[in-house]
C-alpha cells in the first residue's frame, strides 16, 4: 500500500502534519524547542512571547523552510486579557488549536524563604502558575474541537525540590495538581493533559540563573556533570517529549508527568 502521508528530510513520516500548536514563552529556550520540533514535523506554531523581536525571528526562519509554519504573536502572557486574545488570535488564524504548551515561566535567583517577599511570590506565581491556568481555560472551546491536548511545562525540582528556590519549587507544583485535576476533568472528553518536568537543560534561563552564583561557569560544569552522559539537555530534546505527548503515540497516556533529567535525579 503506497503512503501518501508527507515526509520529511529524513524520510519519516510527519507526526504533526497540518496540526497547530500554541507556545507560550515560545521564542526561546524550551519554548523554542517546542516549537521547532512542532514545525518541522509538519505542524503550525503560535509563538506567544513577549519578546516580540525573537518571536518574529523565529517565525520568519521557519516560514522561510515552509511557508505558513509559524505565527508570532507579542504578548505578555500575565496580561490575562492580552493571553486570552492571543489564543483566539491563534485559533482564528490557523482556523484551530490542537496543542497547547503551557511554557512560559521564570527561575529566580537563589532566594531563601526569609528573603522572598510576598510580593514576589505572588508575580512568580502568576508567572509561572496562573498563565497556565488561564490559558488551558482560554483553549478549551478550540481543543473541544479537536480533542486536542495540553502539555504543562513543569520542572524535577516539583517533585525533587532545591535549596533557595521554594518559591519557585511551589509554582511548579501546582502545575503538576492542576495537570492531574484537569485530566480527569476532561478525559471523558477526549482532552488529555500531561507534564514534562525537565531537569538542568541548556537554555538562556539556565545560563541567567548560573550568573547569580558566585561561580557561574562552576555551578554550569557541575549541573552538566549531574547528567549520566555529563551534558545539559536541549531544548529539542523537551521538544520532542512534548511531541510525543501531543499525538497518538502517547494515547494512552494522560495525568502524568514525564520526568526528563537523564539520571541526574536517580537515587543510587
Amino acid at each position: 500500500m503506497c503512503c501518501l502521508r508527507r515526509r520529511n528530510d529524513e524520510g519519516a513520516a510527519m507526526r504533526f502534519r497540518d496540526r497547530v500548536a500554541v507556545v507560550t514563552g515560545g521564542a526561546q529556550g524550551i519554548g523554542e524547542g517546542c516549537v521547532r520540533v512542532f514545525a518541522r514535523e509538519g505542524g503550525h506554531a503560535a509563538i506567544l512571547d513577549r519578546n516580540g523581536d525573537a518571536g518574529r525571528r523565529l517565525a520568519e526562519e521557519l516560514n522561510r523552510e515552509r511557508a505558513g509554519a509559524a505565527l508570532a504573536i507579542v504578548c505578555d502572557c500575565t496580561e490575562f486579557d492580552g493571553l486570552r486574545a492571543a489564543l483566539d488570535a491563534s485559533a482564528a488564524h490557523f482556523g484551530r488549536i490542537d496543542c497547547l504548551v503551557n511554557n512560559v515561566g521564570w527561575h529566580p535567583p537563589a532566594t531563601s524563604l526569609a528573603d522572598t517577599t510576598l510580593e514576589e511570590m505572588e508575580r512568580l506565581m502568576r508567572l509561572n502558575f496562573m498563565t497556565t491556568f488561564v490559558a488551558s481555560q482560554a483553549a478549551l472551546p478550540h481543543l473541544r474541537r479537536t480533542r486536542g491536548t495540553i502539555v504543562n511545562i513543569a520542572s524535577m525540582v516539583a517533585l525533587v525540590g532545591q535549596d533557595q528556590a521554594a518559591a519557585y519549587c511551589a509554582t511548579k507544583a501546582a502545575q503538576l495538581g492542576f495537570t492531574r485535576g484537569l485530566a480527569v476533568e476532561l478525559g471523558v472528553e477526549g482532552i488529555r493533559v500531561n507534564a514534562i518536568c525537565p531537569g538542568n537543560i541548556e537554555t538562556p534561563l539556565m545560563h541567567a540563573w548560573a550568573q547569580t552564583l558566585p561561580d557561574p561557569q562552576s555551578g554550569l560544569a557541575r549541573m552538566a556533570s549531574l547528567q549520566l552522559h555529563g551534558k545539559l539537555g536541549t531544548i529539542e530534546e523537551i521538544g520532542r517529549i512534548a511531541l510525543f505527548l501531543a499525538t497518538e503515540d502517547s494515547s494512552f497516556l494522560t495525568g502524568i508527568a514525564i520526568e526528563a533529567h537523564m539520571g541526574a535525579c536517580l537515587d543510587y
